[in-house]
């Protein structure tokens, strides 16, 4: 059961756009990618809040994303936070089956 979190990191003056540039140029994120037990690892900006950056982080389990957080890339990710000064809000969801009902909405 793959396991969704949605983390928006917030700051100033363009801070959340240079976190996520940094996390992709210094490679931090790729390295998160390549984690076993990673199903997706990536930015988003949302068009009502410049001053936010969205990431959509995909786990296969709990155990995959408890591997992550005893990972030394947590320090790293916790030191680019402290450098950007950003704050975060965050959001955890579990997949639900697909309702027929649904479909209905889909644009295939």
């Amino acid at each position: 059961m793959s396991l969704t979190i949605n983390l928006y990191y917030t700051g100033k003056k363009g801070s959340a756009q240079a976190f996520a540039k940094e996390m992709e140029e210094s490679g931090l994120a790729q390295q998160i990618r390549n984690e076993e037990g990673n199903e997706s690892y990536r930015y988003f900006q949302p068009l009502d809040d410049p001053e936010t950056i969205l990431l959509i982080d995909q786990w296969k389990d709990q155990q995959a994303i408890d591997r992550h957080h005893q990972s030394p890339m947590m320090a790293q990710l916790a030191q680019l936070r402290d450098k950007y000064d950003l704050h975060m809000k965050v959001e955890r969801f579990a997949p639900i089956s697909n309702n027929s009902e649904d479909e209905q909405y889909l644009r295939k």
